[in-house]
């Protein structure tokens, strides 16, 4: 790591920046989301400077038309692993969008935190991909000329485990994430067949997400819950909740505007950006008072402060059978999300860059 005197010193025209996007995946979402949406909103900030970035060779097309790919074979785990750390050169800055960081740059570092979540909740990983991952992350907060971090919270975490302050660089909806036309709303329902009252949780089943204590609260308020994303059609899919599987990422406003009442109920995010989209597409969203959820969703959500059934069961109700509450949550939700903007996170972005002393 290279110390705050040597950073400070003799300005340096930053006209080469790579970028470390082997977390792009067509179609992705979370971190695929930043790593696209802010290579888009980067790229016209940075007219005169040749921009290339590392990405696994079938999310070459996610890439904009002005940065060059620099092409590795699809790989995960381990392998995408080693793929991050191969050497970098001729570079004057690289950004690591999802924390690795080359075992050898010729030009600033940056790594981007998006959750301490293998130290904070380790119980949700498996002991061998947390142990890894902890060490990735340690190898990254020691050695990164600039750290970043997704939101407030993250940036505190950070702070809190190896003392260095980080850039904060808030996320925001992605492109697709816009209320739907009446027509796509009854197309909804008809493809999905769903029933006319629904509460829905976009997301992978995993522990984090704790989709049964939204099931167990559904059932006693007697609505189905639909769940979409991965899991949802699988064996730890809750007993009686509607799987849709795999959804289309341009089929995501509809659902989230056609539903009751959005559900998010996390243990722990280091942003949150589902319900931030499923509140810019019109959605009801009643989310986890957990991690960055509450300055993410501002008073565009409700909050539900103890993870319990009956904690959850009391704000589903009032969304539910409420519906003036609902439709103040749908439009102070897209008014709270209209305020965030991936140019803002790429202005942030580069304000971090210059921090380290660079002219750009």
């Amino acid at each position: 790591m290279r110390t705050d005197a040597t950073l400070v010193t003799s300005p340096k025209l930053a006209h080469r920046i790579g970028f470390g996007a082997l977390a792009l995946r067509p179609s992705g979402s979370g971190v695929q989301t930043y790593v696209r949406e802010l290579l888009t909103a980067l790229d016209p900030l940075f007219p005169s400077a040749a921009l290339r970035a590392t990405v696994q060779c079938d999310a070459v097309g996610e890439l904009p038309p002005r940065v060059t790919p620099s092409v590795r074979p699809v790989a995960d785990g381990v392998r995408r692993m080693l793929y991050a750390k191969m050497p970098v050169r001729g570079v004057d800055l690289f950004h690591s969008l999802d924390v690795d960081l080359p075992v050898l740059c010729s030009g600033v570092t940056v790594s981007t935190f998006h959750d301490l979540a293998v130290f904070d909740t380790p119980w949700a990983f498996s002991k061998y991909r947390a142990a890894g991952e902890r060490a990735l992350l340690r190898d990254a907060m020691r050695r990164a000329d600039v750290l970043v971090a997704v939101s407030n919270f993250t940036a505190e975490r950070l702070h809190a485990l190896c003392g260095r302050d980080a850039a904060v660089t808030p996320l925001a909806p992605a492109a697709w994430a816009k209320p739907p036309t009446p027509e796509e709303m009854r197309d909804i329902h008809r493809v999905y067949r769903l029933p006319e009252r629904f509460v829905l949780q976009v997301g992978t089943v995993e522990p984090r997400k704790d989709v049964a204590l939204v099931a167990d609260a559904c059932r006693i308020l007697d609505v189905p819950l639909v769940l979409a994303g991965a899991g949802s059609t699988g064996p730890h899919a809750p007993a009686g909740s509607i799987g849709l599987g795999y959804v289309p990422t341009a089929h995501l406003p509809a659902l989230y505007a056609a539903a009751t009442a959005v559900a998010y109920a996390s243990r722990y995010e280091g942003f949150g950006l589902p319900p931030l989209e499923a509140m810019a597409c019109g959605g009801a969203v009643v989310t986890s008072a957990v991690g960055a959820l509450p300055d993410v969703v501002d008073d565009g959500a409700l909050l539900v402060t103890e993870h319990t059934v009956t904690s959850w069961t009391a704000a589903l109700r009032v969304v539910v059978h409420d519906r003036d509450t609902a439709d103040t949550l749908r439009t102070r939700g897209r008014e709270v999300a209209a305020t965030s903007t991936w140019t803002r996170t790429a202005q942030l972005t580069r304000d971090a860059y210059r921090s380290a002393g660079l002219r750009i």
